[in-house]
């Protein structure tokens, strides 16, 4: 089949490798971003569960401590990842595939996302829109991610996702 300009579509198989790839290196880029906050964490909390008193018994902690000291961190890091997580994709799946249609993963597979109308381009509202379907809804809605990627392979004419449709967006097979 062919996209409103001309390109032939995308396969399942292809989109689905691009995605795993895409998947891989911004996996990769937020494991070296988050490695220091854990290992700074997972220091203070041991070194904070073997304090001893002089006999050598562990320190029954102080429920107000465990609170401020081990919760109220553990909720603060969690949030600061999750917003920093949002934003690395952002950068990655927005500003990065609007200069050409194309991220990483794409360029591997020959694929590229192009608006359903040929006489456009992908702008930032288009590949916001993809984003917000793709990743903030497909984590925030229950196998979500999964019906958003599947849809696929029953849409007719442009076999679009749901977060293609949203963004008035298709993917095409392109040539290198």
């Amino acid at each position: 089949m062919l996209a409103p300009g001309g390109q032939p579509l995308a396969s399942f198989g292809d989109r689905l490798l691009a995605y795993l790839i895409d998947t891989a290196i911004v996996s990769g880029v937020l494991l070296v971003l988050f490695l220091p906050a854990f290992l700074f964490f997972w220091f203070r909390l041991f070194s904070a569960m073997a304090e001893t008193n002089p006999d050598g018994t562990l320190v029954e902690p102080d429920p107000g401590v465990v609170f401020t000291e081990l919760l109220l961190p553990i909720l603060l890091l969690q949030a600061g990842l999750f917003v920093l997580m949002f934003g690395v994709y952002w950068l990655y799946h927005v500003e990065y595939l609007k200069r050409d249609g194309q991220t990483f993963g794409k360029k591997a597979m020959n694929l590229r996302v192009v608006p359903l109308d040929p006489t456009h381009s992908l702008d930032r509202r288009m590949a916001g829109k993809r984003y917000l379907v793709q990743f903030v809804g497909g984590s925030l809605v229950p196998g979500g991610s999964y019906v958003d990627g599947l849809w696929q392979l029953w849409d007719k004419p442009w076999q679009q996702c749901l977060h293609d449709k949203f963004a008035g967006t298709v993917v095409v097979k392109v040539s290198r």
